[in-house]
Protein backbone atom coordinates (compact mmCIF):
# COMPACT_ATOMS: atom_id res chain seq x y z
CA UNK A 1 0.00 0.00 0.00
CA UNK A 2 1.59 3.82 -0.81
CA UNK A 3 0.83 6.51 1.43
CA UNK A 4 0.31 9.81 -0.61
CA UNK A 5 -0.86 13.11 -1.18
CA UNK A 6 -3.31 15.09 -4.08
CA UNK A 7 -0.58 16.01 -5.75
CA UNK A 8 1.15 12.56 -6.19
CA UNK A 9 -1.83 10.71 -6.88
CA UNK A 10 -1.53 9.51 -10.31
CA UNK A 11 1.94 8.20 -9.56
CA UNK A 12 0.97 5.79 -7.03
CA UNK A 13 -1.56 4.89 -8.90
CA UNK A 14 0.39 3.95 -11.74
CA UNK A 15 2.75 2.26 -9.63
CA UNK A 16 0.33 -0.28 -8.28
CA UNK A 17 -0.94 -1.32 -12.13
CA UNK A 18 2.47 -1.84 -12.67
CA UNK A 19 3.38 -3.78 -10.13
CA UNK A 20 0.13 -5.88 -9.75
CA UNK A 21 -1.28 -5.56 -12.98
CA UNK A 22 -4.76 -5.64 -11.15
CA UNK A 23 -7.45 -1.94 -10.77
CA UNK A 24 -5.89 -0.49 -7.58
CA UNK A 25 -7.90 0.25 -4.66
CA UNK A 26 -7.83 3.97 -3.93
CA UNK A 27 -9.31 4.51 0.06
CA UNK A 28 -9.30 8.50 0.76
CA UNK A 29 -7.70 9.00 4.96
CA UNK A 30 -10.71 10.76 6.61
CA UNK A 31 -8.84 11.16 10.12
CA UNK A 32 -7.55 14.12 10.52
CA UNK A 33 -5.26 13.94 13.70
CA UNK A 34 -3.29 11.08 11.46
CA UNK A 35 0.23 12.46 10.67
CA UNK A 36 1.33 10.13 8.33
CA UNK A 37 3.31 11.37 5.57
CA UNK A 38 3.18 11.22 1.12
CA UNK A 39 5.89 8.70 0.53
CA UNK A 40 6.90 10.85 -2.31
CA UNK A 41 7.04 14.34 -0.26
CA UNK A 42 6.59 15.49 2.90
CA UNK A 43 3.31 16.28 2.75
CA UNK A 44 -0.21 15.07 4.92
CA UNK A 45 -1.09 11.87 2.98
CA UNK A 46 -4.52 12.06 2.44
CA UNK A 47 -4.82 8.54 0.34
CA UNK A 48 -3.78 4.98 0.68
CA UNK A 49 -3.49 3.22 -2.63
CA UNK A 50 -3.38 -0.59 -2.48
CA UNK A 51 -5.02 -3.54 -4.64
Amino acid sequence: MIKCCEEHIELALDIVVDEHEVAPIMTKIEDENLSTTCEFCQNKAVYIVGN
